[in-house]
């Protein structure tokens, strides 16, 4: 394939993808956004809204978890763009169906598999834009799809402002199924073309750990993803509570602070594209981002006590900002590997760290249980723990800015 056809199918790729993770975003958040409303209705208290909140969303990353593999795989065996069309067709159906729950278990149950569907979008796409651009470019275009796909949270909570929980359901499933019409028009990749027919294992999830040097730079891979879903997942999913924490007299709206958490990931997610192209180096883009991350955690437990509202949602952007490093993290996973591992990778990297949010809540939850530690200390040093590692991670972790992708693991 030439450059000229590269940059051709570039422009008609990017698009798609970034459309495709505008809507699942939109499905992946909308729980978190209407979560208080939702939950109230069905008849759960205060305190159960917070407990069956996290046990519904873990329920939903869980089904990512086991959804990544199960798209990894697919999408090295049977090609990158049917998973795109498996993937959004199974959480459009899940987001309808949400729309008709009439209590926690069945609400648990369909975010478990909205999760597996929802686990195959962002993988199978940042691969084939990454394998159908050249080295020069992949690193702008996939923070370009993550970027615009971002702003569905945004979307989300608007949304949520003017209608009733359950057609928020049922506009993410249709929007899905919108979607489906125009991947009609996405080429496979030329990569993946390439090595279809021929002999080579594809998709053995096996291999990605069978040796010491794939299986370092895969775990790694999954760490330096874990802040962004600790900062979504704990302190602006779960904002209000904190908010009662720091003595916040108002109201604290959690959908809000998802969308401005996610304007300020989307504008991040395009930023550290370009940081990473000035540098030449994805790694020196992330230790920034990483260094923002933890000012902006700094700022949020030391300057909310009896704050506002407002300043809660200015933090929630700059957090947001901070962690917009997710698009060049899963261009990393997927930079690490080859074309007959690379989707296998990729999909399964970013569901494994949004998989990973149960156990991260439920550090939280048993620290902050020991003696008096109590909710906001207990956040502290479960914060502390992962940004240890996650930073631990990046440090030893190849450059792969100038890698060439025309390659086979054996």
């Amino acid at each position: 394939m030439n450059v000229q056809k590269q940059a051709s199918v570039f422009s008609l790729t990017v698009v798609v993808a970034a459309l495709g993770y505008f809507v699942d975003i939109y499905d992946l958040l909308i729980f978190g956004i209407i979560r208080i409303p939702s939950l109230k209705e069905l008849g759960l208290t205060p305190e159960e809204i917070t407990t069956q909140g996290e046990w519904i969303l873990s329920a939903q990353m869980a089904g990512l978890l086991i959804g990544g593999i199960l798209w990894g795989i697919w999408g090295d065996k049977k090609g990158r763009v049917k998973v795109l069309f498996g993937s959004i067709l199974i959480y459009s159906i899940a987001n309808i169906c949400n729309g008709f729950v009439q209590n926690v278990t069945q609400y648990t149950a369909i975010r478990f598999f909205a999760g597996i569907g929802l686990a195959g979008e962002l993988g199978a796409g940042i691969t084939l834009v990454a394998e159908l651009l050249p080295k020069e470019k992949r690193g702008i275009g996939t923070s370009i799809v993550a970027g615009f796909g971002v702003l569905g949270a945004a979307i989300a909570f608007l949304i949520k402002e003017e209608f009733h929980w359950r057609t928020c359901y049922f506009i993410g499933g249709g929007l899905g199924i919108l979607l489906l019409l125009l991947r009609i028009s996405v080429l496979e990749s030329g990569l993946y073309d390439r090595i279809r027919k021929s002999d080579v294992k594809k998709g053995q999830f096996s291999m990605l750990i069978n040796t010491k040097e794939r299986f370092s730079k895969y775990v790694k891979s999954i760490v330096i993803g874990l802040p962004t879903w600790l900062v979504i997942g704990i302190l602006v999913t779960f904002s209000s509570e904190f908010g009662k924490q720091f003595g916040i007299a108002e109201d604290i709206d959690p959908g809000r602070s998802i969308m401005y958490a996610y304007i300020g990931l989307a504008i991040g997610d395009i930023m550290i594209g370009l940081v990473s192209q000035w540098l030449k180096s994805r790694k020196k883009a992330l230790y920034i981002f990483y260094a923002l991350t933890l000012i902006s955690i700094l700022l949020y437990f030391t300057t909310q006590w009896n704050g506002s509202s407002g300043w809660m949602y200015t933090l929630c952007f700059f957090l947001g900002f901070s962690i917009g490093f997710w698009a060049i993290f899963v261009t990393v996973g997927a930079e690490q590997f080859g074309t007959n591992l690379r989707a296998t990778a990729a999909t399964t990297i970013p569901n494994f760290v949004r998989g990973l949010l149960p156990l991260i809540l439920l550090l939280f939850k048993e620290i902050r249980g020991i003696g008096n530690i109590g909710y906001v200390n207990g956040a502290i040093i479960t914060i502390v723990i992962v940004m240890a590692i996650s930073t631990i991670a990046v440090l030893t972790l190849p450059e792969t800015f100038h890698k060439d992708l025309n390659y086979e693991e054996v």
